[in-house]
């Protein structure tokens, strides 16, 4: 039996699809106020059975924070997927990422280590992998430095991997993914997906910083390669190119025929928006639409090396053109469900 936390988000959505189509048993846990009809939205955008599919899913309430609950969902699991998470840049955040990201996360371990799990596979963040070096790629042995990656998420999912790690002594085999910017298909209004939205409305903006980027398709596909390997204890980043924000959003806006956004963002600008928009927050009480971290990643050029996972299980990335352009395809073919 298999058990996925955090099934409600992009990598969780996406990982359960494929799993059903393996006709795998599987438990999936949601919050009482998770929406699962986003899930069963994202099925149907790849088959046409996407009710049948679906109904294949155990749904169990439970939140990785109340252990009470997470207890239960654990009754006849042998293998665990950990996707849950709070991906957030606001400061005002930090607290509730440090409850969810790291003790949710050593929540999940304990009970892995309690109940003789087979395996654990936990879903990172390329937040968590060290600064290049001399400017080299970033790999799986930069040292990690909180001085370097001094900001909320980045150090919750560090301090998430620890917890792994620890399972990992306690007899628990473990594998870590460490994806880049993921772009997929089904959540429209977070994340990555509300950056097609944007640009399919017109978005002008642009940056040249760089990052790594990768299809959802191809982190769940070796996520799972990865767990039913005998590889274990082992960390991975999952890059599929490392390319300018202004080239993925120009081939985001050609996927849509539509204009390529034409105002290049400086660093002054940008600096000047998070400050701005903070101001305004301290007024209305709202989230600011740009953080101070938001801001820099836009013009940090930062370069990832996918050599590791690639030697380990053989495998080519999809090209980052032909994702953006099957997302975008997805995305006009179920405009009708999407309020934009």
């Amino acid at each position: 039996m298999i058990l996925v936390t955090g099934g409600t988000g992009l990598v969780g959505s996406h990982l359960l699809y494929h799993l059903v189509l393996q006709n795998e048993s599987i438990i999936a846990i949601h919050r009482k106020t998770s929406n699962l009809s986003q899930v069963r939205n994202l099925f149907s955008h790849f088959s046409n059975e996407a009710d049948m599919l679906f109904k294949r899913i155990q749904w169990i309430e439970a939140d990785i924070t109340d252990i009470t609950s997470l207890s239960l969902a654990f009754k006849g699991v042998t293998h665990v997927y950990h996707s849950a998470a709070l991906i957030s840049f606001t400061s005002t955040d930090y607290k509730k990422m440090r409850k969810i990201n790291i003790e949710g996360t050593a929540n999940i371990v304990n009970l892995c280590i309690s109940n003789t799990i087979n395996k654990l596979c936990f879903v990172s963040s390329v937040a968590a992998v060290g600064k290049p070096i001399k400017g080299n790629k970033i790999t799986e042995t930069n040292e990690w430095n909180i001085e370097n990656s001094n900001y909320g998420y980045a150090i919750t999912k560090y301090g998430a991997e620890i917890e792994v790690w620890r399972a990992s002594q306690e007899g628990v085999p473990v594998v870590i993914v460490n994806p880049g910017v993921i772009l997929g298909a089904g959540f429209w209004k977070s994340g990555s997906g509300e950056l097609f939205s944007k640009i399919y409305n017109g978005f002008p903006f642009y940056t040249e910083g760089v990052t790594g980027f990768v299809g959802a398709t191809d982190v769940v596909k070796i996520m799972i390669q990865l767990m039913q390997s005998t590889i274990k204890n082992e960390r991975y980043i999952l890059v599929s190119e490392n390319e300018s924000f202004k080239t993925v959003f120009f081939t985001i806006a050609d996927g849509f025929g539509k204009k390529r956004p034409s105002i290049k963002v400086s660093k002054l600008i940008s600096g000047l928006a998070w400050r701005l928009t903070k101001i305004s927050s301290l007024i209305t009480r709202k989230k600011p639409q740009i953080t101070r971290q938001a801001a820099k990643s836009l013009h940090t050029k930062s370069y990832y090396s996918n050599a590791k996972i690639k030697n380990a299980l053989g495998i080519e990335f999809e090209p980052l053109t032909d994702t953006i352009k099957e997302t975008c395809k997805n995305y006009i073919k179920n405009i009708n469900q999407i309020s934009i």
